[in-house]
């Protein structure tokens, strides 16, 4: 009995020995990693105070969103996101359509889009480059251990082989759409970056400048050259970290030229905010609406693919793309679900669909390539 006592107050002692190093360990790469960000200073929150979306040191959503999960709501997400389900990931690469750095640069006149996979963006509008959420990451996680590897092993075009870059538009700072890695082989390349409130400590933390970055709160206009950019509000929220849950501002955007409007959605849950922007801004030409990585435990900060559609026709747009998918499993639903399902949807609705290949180009008129079934 005496030798069982000890045998298990040793163990009781390694395993709690393991669990205090598991703990150091965590505390230190949260403290010491430059994946996590920076933190808006006392200045900058005095700042966001006076916007309406800011309270009591927080932002907030239109209404009250329970951003909340019980703990047996976390327990099943983690089960479900690291457990092997059925088809949640393809079952072989997916190919990408390549295009070179002259291609981009020689591209005049006409606008187009390059969908590099989920909601990054490369778009070409009187003759500026614009990019949309750059995470060209293979993980969208703060380390690679912690995410599921991109479905294509290539990109369109590789990061350090883009050309110069006019403006950045990030939409918040989760990590698959703000990529440490990707800003930082970006940012030597870039004019300037547009984020919403907050983001802006970030790309500070990394290494841009304060004067290369411009910070928006919900319906502000921002005039680049000839192009308008309107920050605009999305059902969302914020956080790279265990404790700065809110502590940036979530955002969708418009981009303007004198002849052309386009949507992006950002991450966002169904609201009546995509009314409001139909109605103050619409029509659009395209909406690049989020599309994938739903789940009833979640489903005020993210779309089911039938409201993906009627997002779309709430913003008045003339056609839709979903976003949001294609690229990484942050769901637990079969990885071609999305398209299927908001291709049914825009169906019935009568609105036109865009499904183009990750790294095809395509113009606002339309191409072929806009309307390929690449998945299948």
């Amino acid at each position: 009995m005496k030798l069982i006592t000890t045998i298990l107050k040793k163990t009781i002692m390694i395993i709690g020995s393991l669990l205090l190093v598991l703990i150091i360990t965590v505390i230190l790469f949260i403290n010491l990693s430059p994946e996590f960000g920076g933190t808006p200073t006392n200045e900058q929150k005095l700042i966001y105070s006076k916007s309406q979306n800011y309270k009591e040191g927080k932002f907030v959503n239109k209404k009250n969103i329970n951003l909340s999960m019980s703990m047996r709501d976390i327990g099943k997400s983690m089960i479900g996101y690291f457990k092997p389900l059925a088809n949640t990931v393809p079952n072989s690469n997916v190919s990408v359509e390549k295009i070179d750095s002259m291609n981009i640069v020689n591209h005049k006149n006409s606008t187009r889009l390059i969908w590099f996979g989920h909601s990054s963006f490369l778009i070409q509008i009187n003759n500026k480059t614009i990019l949309i959420d750059p995470m060209f990451g293979k993980v969208p996680a703060p380390h690679p251990s912690l995410g599921t590897p991109r479905f294509s092993k290539e990109l369109p075009i590789e990061v350090e082989q883009l050309p110069h870059i006019d403006a950045v538009l990030i939409s918040h700072d989760h990590y698959d759409h703000l990529d440490y890695g990707s800003i930082q082989k970006l940012k030597e390349k870039v004019n300037i970056f547009y984020t919403p409130l907050g983001v802006g400590a970030h790309l500070q933390k990394w290494g841009i400048e304060k004067n290369r970055i411009i910070e928006m709160d919900w319906w502000q206009e921002a005039t680049f050259e000839d192009l308008v950019f309107v920050c605009t509000p999305a059902q969302h929220f914020s956080g790279r970290g265990l404790t700065d849950r809110a502590h940036t501002l979530w955002s969708s955007w418009i981009l303007q030229s004198a002849t052309e409007n386009i949507f992006f959605s950002g991450d966002s849950g169904y609201g009546p905010h995509f009314k409001e922007i139909g109605n103050k801004y619409g029509p659009f030409d395209l909406a690049m609406m989020e599309c994938g990585q739903y789940n009833e435990m979640w489903s005020e900060i993210h779309m089911f693919p039938e409201q993906t559609a009627q997002a779309g026709q709430d913003v008045k747009a003339k056609k839709i793309m979903p976003i949001h998918w294609g690229a990484f499993k942050l769901g637990m639903h079969p990885w071609k679900e999305p398209i299927e399902r908001v291709s049914k949807a825009a169906k019935e609705l009568n609105i036109p669909l865009i499904t183009p290949k990750i790294g095809a180009s395509i113009t606002l008129n339309t191409t072929s390539k806009a309307h390929t079934q690449w998945w299948k």
